[in-house]
Parts: C-alpha cells; structure tokens; sequence
C-alpha cells in the first residue's frame, strides 16, 4: 500500500542543481522520518539525507553544505535541493521512509521508492 515515486532528476552539468521529489502515499507521511539515498555505478546504495516530523535534518559528509532536504506534508512530498553537482553525484537516488520515532544514522529505511537518475557532465 505504501508508494514512494521519485521524479526530478536528469542530465546537468557540472556546477549546476536539481531538485529531487518524492510523492509518498499510502501512510501519514507527517508522522515519520523521510531521507534520500543513492547509488552510483560500482558502488553500494549510500544514505546521503534524512529529515524527522519536526523538521530536524541530517546530511552525510557527501552533499553537506550544498544540499537542503525539506518536507510539505500537505502534499506529502519530501525535496532533496542540490547544487554545486559534480560528476560524483551522479547515480539513483532513491527516496525512502522509516517507520521510527527515534533518529537512526544511516537510516534504516522500511520502504523505497524505486529511483530518480542524476547524470552530472563534467
């Protein structure tokens, strides 16, 4: 019944953003924790983002300083902002939600959207 679907991502050059959505549906999104993941080519799935109901945010080493993950729980969406994108960035990234009320880093997800491709030209 739970359904994540990314969408947003694309081709960008380098030095550019992108703004990554993930529409939620099937649970009461404002109540649990929401963060974004990715996976690049060759390498394990990476736990990048997490924002909690009250709008604590976390970011990995990887995308600090030039990311901003945020909620609007009236259209049960959370974004992943990305800007400054190099080659590195590019792969899946993956929305997913975690049914917890206390902080788990890296988040432990229960479900997973199925992907969003960010390609980062250099």
């Amino acid at each position: 019944q739970v359904q994540l679907v990314e969408s947003g991502g694309g081709l960008v050059e380098a030095g550019g953003s992108l703004r990554l959505s993930c529409a939620v549906s099937g649970l009461t999104f404002s109540v649990f924790v929401m963060g974004w993941f990715r996976q690049a080519p060759g390498r394990e799935r990476e736990f990048i983002s997490s924002i909690r109901p009250g709008g604590k945010a976390y970011y990995s080493d990887a995308v600090k300083g030039r990311s901003t993950i945020s909620r609007d729980n009236a259209k049960n969406t959370v974004y992943l902002q990305m800007d400054s994108l190099t080659p590195e960035d590019t792969a899946v990234y993956y929305c997913a939600v975690e049914y917890s009320s206390v902080e788990k880093i890296p988040m432990e997800p229960e479900y997973w959207g199925q992907g969003t491709r960010v390609t980062v030209s250099s």
